[in-house]
């Protein structure tokens, strides 16, 4: 993340993101496959990486090999043809876009950190093996066991998220986008905008 000043000296948090440029791996038509989308590839990689057929979908498409494959539903076959390159044109300033990642994965975690809970008992009198208890958990003799969407301790982040951010500024030349404010996931983790 960094930050950049508006025309009237507001200080904006901004995430810059590498959008590009994306090439058109695939085209999926409703003929052929039941749907209409374009499959778009991100990210170069080595050509030992690749198995024979990811090489040949590449080649197909006049191609490197690419990290990331993703689909976009919703697209007119008839824009874009195979090898085409999409870059940061496709959006404007000012305007508005889906931001979808994957949150941070953090694991196997206790109540505390999981859902913030407070903790049982005191931190004297001998009550050292309670302190990040998650406490009672509700049910006796009737129903017998706990019920569904009890907040338990358990696996923590990894989750897709969707957020809907502003476009700041786009810079062209080097196909970055500055959204305001953060986006989901690690640094240099993939992300995918959509209008």
């Amino acid at each position: 993340m960094t930050s950049v000043f508006d025309e009237n000296g507001k200080n904006i948090p901004c995430t810059v993101i590498e959008a590009g440029p994306c090439v058109v791996t695939q085209i999926k038509t409703i003929e052929k496959d039941g749907y209409s989308a374009v499959q778009l590839g991100f990210d170069d990689k080595k050509e030992k990486s690749c198995n024979k057929a990811e090489m040949g979908h590449f080649k197909k498409a006049s191609s490197a090999p690419k990290r990331k494959l993703v689909e976009f539903t919703g697209f007119d076959g008839s824009e874009y043809k195979l090898g085409d390159v999409i870059t940061v044109d496709l959006f404007a300033s000012d305007s508005l876009v889906d931001v979808r990642g994957w949150t941070k994965g953090k694991g196997f975690q206790g109540v505390i950190k999981r859902h913030g809970f407070g903790g049982v008992g005191g931190t004297t009198h001998g009550q050292h093996d309670r302190l990040r208890a998650p406490g009672s958990m509700g049910a006796s003799s009737w129903p017998s066991r706990v019920m569904p969407g009890m907040r338990m301790a358990g696996r923590t982040g990894g989750n897709q998220v969707m957020t809907e951010l502003k476009v700041v500024k786009i810079l062209s030349d080097n196909n970055l986008i500055l959204v305001k404010g953060s986006v989901p996931g690690p640094k240099g983790g993939y992300i995918i905008i959509t209008k």
